[in-house]
């Protein structure tokens, strides 16, 4: 029966030789790799990468890092390329190849399809020497000394290698790119970051009679129901033309009772948070966010071009969309 510490031995030796691996590959990025970078990012068509097995998943991965940061891109079966899926590849197209060997026989049959069409083709491979890699118009180096794996067979360093310089490819690029976190944003729209970046106040807001809103004089209690009706635990109290006087909270409301004010008498403005923190409409969901986190607040009254009450916002509107 094998023991946890042997368990334990047997991971941080994987990981041990996968950072070697890892850190190996810094030394070699040099004029290859420059040459790489500026193939890509003169290039005007799609980039096209394909590998086989453990290597395909790898460059699966990298086409959509790729794509996800900049630089159009997808994978391609080489194993199906050559039953139709050529027909995916165009000219102007790029050719990133993964092969550990450089002797992968489904990817080195495309060659004589991708010399014909002159597409350029970069090689990522542990042996520079190989088919593929004598045939690439550049050759990354991505050699590992050793698999991590005790029989030296499944293929481990040697994929965690590729996906790292396919990583230092696909960063380098956004970089010259000028690839900034809103471009980022608009590709990947569904996940957090993407709400976090695009989502504007003015698409979450409450507005129109969904907006809780009371003049000065209203009395505290009528405040209070107009509150509950709208349900968004504070109300707005605004002048004749709709410019923001106050605001009157459920943590006014505690003061005020704490305090014993009559609140069928009361008038609202003798209550109310005056001159309260508002938010423009066309400011970013996640700025409303860090606002009410900084002053410690549930709410915030929105407003226009021209000062005046647009909407209202909630932490629950931020929570339901994603953004918190």
């Amino acid at each position: 029966m094998v023991a946890d510490k042997d368990f334990c031995r047997l991971g941080r030796a994987v990981l041990d030789t996968e950072a070697a691996a890892v850190t190996a590959l810094a030394q070699r990025i040099g004029e290859p790799f420059a040459r790489a970078c500026r193939l890509l990012l003169d290039g005007r068509g799609h980039v096209v990468v394909v590998g086989m097995g453990k290597s395909g998943h790898i460059a699966g991965k990298l086409a959509a890092t790729l794509a996800s940061t900049g630089t159009p891109a997808f994978f391609v079966h080489p194993g199906e390329a050559s039953h139709g899926d050529l027909g995916m590849i165009a000219g102007g197209d790029i050719v990133i190849a993964l092969s550990n060997s450089g002797e992968t026989d489904e990817i080195n049959r495309l060659l004589p399809a991708i010399k014909r069409r002159r597409l350029p083709l970069i090689a990522i491979t542990g042996n520079a020497e190989s088919t593929l890699g004598q045939a690439a118009d550049v050759h990354l180096d991505a050699s590992v000394d050793a698999e991590a794996c005790p029989l030296g067979l499944a293929p481990t360093a040697s994929t965690t290698a590729a996906l790292a310089m396919g990583d230092a490819l696909a960063i380098a690029l956004l970089d010259a790119r000028g690839f900034t976190a809103e471009d980022f944003a608009h590709s990947h729209p569904g996940g957090r970051l993407g709400r976090r970046l695009l989502l504007r106040i003015e698409d979450l807001m409450h507005t129109g009679e969904a907006i809780p809103r009371v003049g000065p004089e209203t009395p505290m209690a009528a405040a209070l129901l107009e509150m509950t009706h709208k349900g968004l635990g504070m109300t707005a109290i605004t002048s004749d033309d709709d410019r923001v006087i106050g605001i009157f909270t459920d943590g006014d409301l505690r003061r005020a009772l704490d305090e014993g004010v009559d609140v069928h008498r009361t008038p609202i403005r003798d209550v109310m948070t005056a001159a309260p923190r508002t938010v423009e409409s066309d400011r970013l969901a996640a700025e409303a966010l860090a606002l009410m986190e900084r002053h410690s607040i549930n709410a915030l009254l929105v407003t226009g071009p021209d000062d005046r009450l647009a909407g209202a916002l909630n932490m629950h509107d931020l929570l339901r969309a994603g953004v918190v």
